[in-house]
């Protein structure tokens, strides 16, 4: 898989490029995402959410939780403890101002950390959720290793992330979306010109489908499904420990 990093000039590791890009981005994020996803990544929460709804969690965690909109929406499962995580202070700070106007301070608690070195015992989480983030891992397999150490026996993993349509001519339409319109729209509304034009480039190398599940599987979860969402512009995948 070829590495994408936000700003090609740098002579820093993707990962502190990538913390550099989010703590730029952070007051933009939210606003600038319902733009360009249409709200429709609304919907592809919800669906997350319903998942892990089911499972019944007392623990769960949620990675690269970024400004929080997750983690928030994790709080009707009702779990009793969710973590957000996530390596930019700056995302952090804006999701624990939402955390705290839903008042759901002694639900949720946000963390600064790396997900490829998380400060948890092995087997701790009942569930665990990534959301947009697994494809800004500096090293894949090593992100989801750390996620199976530290995810319980019979515990559910779920990803949602984008992905490609490969039916005509939604592929065509969704390559001329986010390789001309979309880094566009994140040039006029973003402080930092990069950014939108990475996120781009990386869901578009990045493994999806069952690519990813096979990935997955090498890593040792088991029950692996994919769920393509909105003619396959995003994927839910769904796994579990044995």
């Amino acid at each position: 898989m070829t590495k994408i990093k936000p700003y090609k000039d740098s002579v820093l590791g993707k990962k502190e490029q990538v913390t550099k890009m989010f703590d730029t981005i952070s007051g933009d994020y939210d606003g600038l995402n319902r733009v360009i996803s249409f709200g429709i990544d609304i919907k592809w929460r919800k669906k997350v959410v319903d998942i892990v709804k089911q499972t019944n969690p007392k623990t769960v965690l949620d990675i690269a939780t970024g400004t929080g909109d997750l983690a928030i929406n994790l709080a009707v499962t009702g779990a009793k403890k969710i973590v957000g995580l996530d390596i930019s202070s700056g995302m952090l700070e804006i999701g624990k101002e939402k955390v705290t106007q839903k008042g759901l301070n002694s639900q949720i608690e946000m963390i600064l950390g790396d997900s490829e070195n998380m400060p948890f015992e092995d087997n701790t989480f009942d569930a665990i959720t990534v959301a947009f983030g697994i494809r800004n891992f500096e090293t894949l397999e090593k992100g989801l290793k750390e996620i199976f150490r530290v995810l319980k026996p019979g515990g559910a993993f779920v990803i949602l992330e984008t992905s490609k349509p490969e039916k005509t001519p939604y592929k065509q339409g969704y390559n001329f979306y986010t390789k001309n319109i979309l880094p566009l729209i994140g040039s006029m509304f973003s402080k930092d010109k990069s950014a939108y034009k990475y996120l781009c480039e990386s869901a578009s190398v990045f493994p999806y489908g069952e690519a990813l599940n096979n990935i997955l599987r090498k890593i040792g979860f088991i029950n692996v499904t994919d769920l393509p969402q909105t003619l396959g512009v995003a994927t839910i995948y769904t796994s579990s420990k044995q």
